[in-house]
């Protein structure tokens, strides 16, 4: 059996007072944050961040509590870090693991990747 097409994520809670600046260096990496809410490949998006909020939430036995209203983000990697069907390599990795420890206080996440459905960059249109 195939497994379905998928983009390896980090997935996390973020403080939304510091959403943007953390979205714009990533931006400068090559890494893309996704709310989960608003999400290209969430039908129900709003459900989706309160559900994925909620499972990160208990999982940690309220050692995450403060996290209670953050945003669920996904972060996936672009185009310059990936090579045809190769596995990432070990840097990608680094630069978002160096990236969200620089905003530990303000970041909750387990250090490894899932899969989530491929999130499309959308294309600007000439105009």
């Amino acid at each position: 059996m195939m497994r379905a097409p998928h983009e390896n994520v980090a997935t996390v809670l973020v403080d939304p007072r510091v959403l943007a600046d953390l979205e714009l260096e990533l931006m400068e990496l090559d890494l893309r944050l996704w709310p989960v809410a608003t999400a290209p490949i969430c039908a129900d998006g709003e459900r989706r961040a309160f559900q994925l909020r909620r499972t990160l939430l208990v999982s940690q036995r309220g050692a995450w509590d403060l996290a209670a209203t953050w945003t669920p983000v996904w972060i996936s990697f672009g185009d310059s870090w990936r090579h045809g069907a190769e596995p990432l390599p070990w840097t990608a990795h680094q630069a978002l693991w160096r990236t969200l420890e620089a905003h530990g206080a303000h970041v909750r996440y387990h250090r490894r990747l899932g899969g989530v459905a491929p999130l499309e960059v959308p294309l600007e249109e000439a105009g």
